[in-house]
């Protein structure tokens, strides 16, 4: 997959221009980014519920307009955290691989739980990683940390949470949005942090509460297919070519892992799940 270009999901449409004055640095661009998006729990800033609902917002230009709704400046000039682009950690990242891509820097999306935030508590968190030429390095813009761990003590993928936790090497309860969230957490939350990991490797860069095939709330039956794709992951991660396309014909093939028209939204600024018409919505 080629990584320097945007996805529908990344791709900043009309927005594009904004992103020229930009420096062609990892860096440089996770401090523009940082200054555009307020996390809508770990600001501690209230929003009211329209502007809650920007963290259901799927595509890049659709973030990049909740800015545009309050701001005409550069994208660098400082905005008050108020009245920053309400996200969470996948906006952070997608805007980050937006902007990468379009500097031509090969970008990607990584998923999976922290060992950096708690000492007791393994939160779940979405960073970017992009290609230097020689190494993938992954770099948590939210956090500004640069050069991050994807393993115990830094960020572990989603595939390494799954493939511990079925042979018993962690505790799995620990796993998830919050110590004090008790229904988003354990084994069916890492397991669709999998699919979500998959998913995004693949350039379909879907929200954390999006519901599709077998990611969905609960467990299911036979994880078979999830262990494979967990050691699929992990392989391809260690540079196995044929893991890698053996992850695209089943990213490709299969509606247990691909999502498809149509999705159920599980949004926490909503009430009620929801069905996301992909197709119209990125129209």
């Amino acid at each position: 997959m080629d990584y320097t270009r945007q996805t529908r999901y990344s791709d900043p449409r009309a927005h594009a221009a904004l992103f020229d004055p930009l420096p062609a640095d990892p860096d440089a661009i996770g401090e523009v980014i940082r200054n555009l998006v307020s996390h809508y729990r770990a600001s501690g800033i209230a929003f009211p519920p329209d502007r809650l609902a920007e963290i259901d917002s799927r595509w890049a230009d659709r973030l990049i307009d909740a800015d545009r709704r309050r701001f005409d400046t550069p994208l660098a000039e400082p905005r008050a955290p108020e009245q920053r682009i309400v996200g969470c950690c996948r906006d952070f990242t997608l805007l980050t691989v937006s902007a990468l891509r379009h500097k031509g820097i090969p970008a990607r999306s990584r998923i999976g739980f922290t060992d950096y935030l708690s000492p007791t508590w393994h939160h779940d968190h979405v960073v970017a990683e992009y290609w230097d030429g020689g190494r993938w390095i992954a770099t948590d813009t939210q956090m500004d940390i640069a050069d991050l761990r994807l393993g115990p003590g830094g960020l572990r993928t989603a595939a390494q949470v799954w493939s511990a936790h079925r042979r018993g090497e962690i505790d799995v309860e620990t796993f998830g949005v919050d110590p004090g969230v008790d229904d988003l957490r354990g084994a069916w939350f890492v397991r669709n942090y999998l699919i979500y990991e998959l998913a995004h490797r693949r350039g379909d860069e879907l929200l954390l509460w999006d519901l599709w095939g077998d990611a969905t709330r609960g467990l299911l039956g036979d994880p078979s297919l999830i262990d494979e794709v967990a050691d699929l992951l992990q392989a391809a991660d260690a540079g196995d070519k044929a893991a890698e396309h053996k992850l695209a014909d089943h990213y490709a093939t299969n509606p247990r892992l691909r999502p498809g028209r149509y999705v159920k939204c599980a949004s926490p600024a909503a009430a009620d799940v929801v069905t996301a018409d992909l197709q119209r919505d990125a129209a």
